[in-house]
């Protein structure tokens, strides 16, 4: 499995990284999913005629789907970034 030749402390290193990543993209996708129903809501609120409550969730909904987009893309760049490591 070692077939790069890393040392065991670097190969630890490199499982914690994956792990970290991993647990980074998943309460990105929940967040997501989360947000996403709050958007929803907010939406209908909108369409229901209760426009200052559908206006703040709508709006407190995009800001924080932005935020759970961000921790997935910084998870990602973490991946590419372990994998450019492990090349050189």
């Amino acid at each position: 499995m070692n077939t790069l030749k890393l040392a065991p402390v670097e190969i630890e290193i490199i499982r914690e990284r994956l792990r970290q990543a991993r647990l980074s993209f998943n309460i990105a996708q929940v967040s997501s999913l989360a947000f996403s129903s709050f958007s929803l809501v907010g939406a209908i609120m909108l369409m229901g005629g209760n426009v200052t409550e559908g206006t703040a969730i709508a709006s407190v909904s995009m800001v924080s789907s932005v935020g759970c987009i961000r921790l997935a893309k910084d998870a990602n760049d973490r991946l590419d970034s372990l994998i450019d490591e492990s090349r050189s």
